[in-house]
């Protein structure tokens, strides 16, 4: 047992149980061998009943992504539009369109579960909390070009509540958790709903142009704008805290973790904000246009600009630690974990990356003409793009790919 504990890969182990008897019921039956191996491989180790079937399936998921998983592919389902808003879970997947629709999917199947209608315009934002086994009721909030939020009751597909008072299509939402909800418009304010209730908690007032992202942690909003400015928004209170300035031009994306703020632009640059503070701890050089993209998890955030480069930085440091020449064209969607980027962008092309090692792993899907959207999570990942029709017309057809990677769900 102490000679198999050196062995870290699993085809090796596997060819060792055939030496003899005795060492395929030590291979077999001993967790101890498996929970070492769950360590090297970096995976959790905590309240794990059978750690030989737990490392089995990570390193089979694993594997998976590196090469490709189970494809559903649902052609057909949508109307013609643009695809503005993506989210899943297990059960769900739900599709905004600037057709006034919002589409709903089982996750599982595939198969369109119903469309809600009610928005007169475009739905350009949509978010859902819930189903989980703490919280099983899901809530869905949408907002768009008529100016209107609308709350649902997503598993049953009813209309909850819509909320008034925006004058301009609303493009950016957040919901903080099932009660509290935050709105983002070009009328250039923010609202704050209370989406139990379905009434409004405040105005927040301070921007001077379109207000076009937003981000919640805690009590804390903080909001992105055409104006060039952020904001640092009180919650409970509807008072604007800090006024961040720096940028020369348009606010694209914001992210906050409750302690720093990243804010993309079109000036290319990517600043670092204390929440506490206000103060600018770094700018972020290298992009050479736009950037749109931001994610922030931990110490790292992963950017996405216009130049078709994807960076990586470490926050503690503020150093850029990765970069990938990624795209032809503009990147306008991006996802990371531990372990992946997944990035897609106006060239039609959606790419893995292993972040770890800084290089391309596969191309995800086969070129189309746009890719809308796309969303994983440690087993599943969706993609929304649009593709040729077969007669070559102009119009295009919207495509979704739900790719699994594991096996023990098919």
């Amino acid at each position: 047992l102490h000679i198999l504990s050196y062995i870290h890969s699993p085809s090796t182990l596997t060819r060792a149980t055939c030496v003899s008897k005795h060492w395929y019921h030590l291979i077999r039956d001993h967790d101890t061998l498996w929970r070492s191996l769950c360590k090297f491989y970096h995976y959790r180790t905590e309240n794990i009943s059978c750690y030989r079937d737990y490392f089995k399936r990570r390193y089979s998921i694993a594997c998976a992504w590196k090469q490709g998983g189970k494809i559903t592919t649902i052609d057909g389902g949508f109307s013609q539009g643009l695809v503005t808003s993506l989210q899943f879970d297990e059960q769900f997947t739900v599709v905004g369109c600037d057709n006034h629709r919002i589409e709903v999917f089982d996750t599982k199947s595939g198969k369109k579960i119903r469309t809600l209608e009610g928005h007169e315009g475009g739905v350009w934002a949509l978010q859902f909390k819930g189903g989980d086994e703490h919280d099983p009721e899901r809530v869905l909030l949408s907002g768009g070009c008529d100016r209107d939020v609308r709350v649902w009751d997503l598993d049953q597909g009813k209309l909850r509540y819509v909320l008034r008072g925006h004058s301009s299509t609303v493009r950016c939402l957040k919901i903080r958790d099932k009660r509290i909800a935050i709105t983002g418009s070009r009328d250039t304010t923010l609202r704050v709903w209370d989406i139990k209730r379905g009434v409004l908690l405040h105005v927040l007032q301070g921007h001077q142009a379109s207000v076009r992202c937003v981000d919640v942690h805690g009590d804390i909003a903080v909001s992105g704008s055409y104006d060039s400015t952020a904001r640092i928004w009180d919650i409970k209170t509807g008072k604007c805290k800090r006024v961040l300035l720096g940028h020369i031009s348009q606010i694209y994306t914001i992210v906050t973790n409750g302690t720093i703020i990243a804010t993309g632009s079109m000036d290319a640059h990517i600043r670092i904000w204390s929440v506490e503070t206000g103060e600018c701890l770094a700018t972020l050089h290298g992009h050479t246009s736009l950037v749109g993209q931001l994610q922030l998890s931990g110490t790292t955030l992963v950017s996405g600009g216009a130049d078709g480069c994807l960076r990586v930085w470490d926050m503690e440091t503020f150093e850029c630690t990765q970069q990938f020449s990624a795209h032809d064209n503009s990147i306008t969607c991006l996802q990371f974990d531990e372990n992946h980027i997944l990035s897609a962008a106006n060239d039609g092309k959606v790419k893995l990356w292993d972040i770890k090692r800084g290089r391309l792993l596969r191309h995800f899907t086969q070129p189309s003409k746009i890719v809308w959207k796309i969303q994983f999570n440690s087993t599943k990942a969706i993609v929304l793009m649009q593709r040729q029709r077969p007669d070559g017309s102009e119009e295009g057809r919207t495509v979704m790919e739900i790719h699994d990677f594991d096996s023990s769900t098919l």
